[in-house]
């Protein structure tokens, strides 16, 4: 299959997080202005020199994939109704949640996925990023919003 001629913006891209259960509990990302980044970790590399030139190059520490987004604040928790925060911080309508680096786990870590539309002719592209641990931070403004901050510990799969 060729490489779409399709330009992507703003509008194509959706977030589901979803949690580690058997069924996994989920939320979609809504109310977005479409500033999504993420990149895909490349491990650390180091230089050996000998006496100024290089010698060798060699991988180091595994890099982990990160990023963030917002989007439009909306409400902050709620005992029976999925917010944005509860589902990153396991508690309101998904206290019951699991991480998805297992039910014993010490931190708690969610799936994010990010699908972008191909319009007009499928299949939508796809990259999800396993055992993310997300912190949030509140800004107020017109509109107030969220801002999502994440970092992978898992493994990253695109379609």
């Amino acid at each position: 299959m060729a490489e779409s001629t399709v330009v992507k913006n703003f509008r194509d891209t959706t977030i589901l997080i979803e949690d580690g259960t058997g069924t996994p509990l989920n939320y979609t990302v809504a109310y977005e202005p479409g500033d999504a980044t993420f990149d895909i970790g490349k491990d650390e590399i180091a230089v050996y020199r000998d006496r100024g030139d290089v010698a060798s190059v060699r991988k180091t520490n595994q890099g982990l994939p990160s990023g963030s987004f917002s989007c439009h604040f909306r409400d902050l928790t709620d005992g029976t109704d999925e917010t944005l925060t509860d589902i990153l911080d396991k508690k309101g309508a998904f206290a019951a949640a699991i991480s998805t680096l297992g039910a014993d786990a010490d931190v708690y870590t969610v799936k994010l996925t990010f699908t972008i539309a191909e319009p007009g002719s499928p299949p939508d592209h796809t990259i999800s990023f396993d055992d993310c641990y997300c912190t949030w931070s509140f800004s107020e403004g017109d509109p107030s919003s969220v801002s999502v901050n994440w970092t992978s510990h898992g493994t990253v799969a695109q379609t």
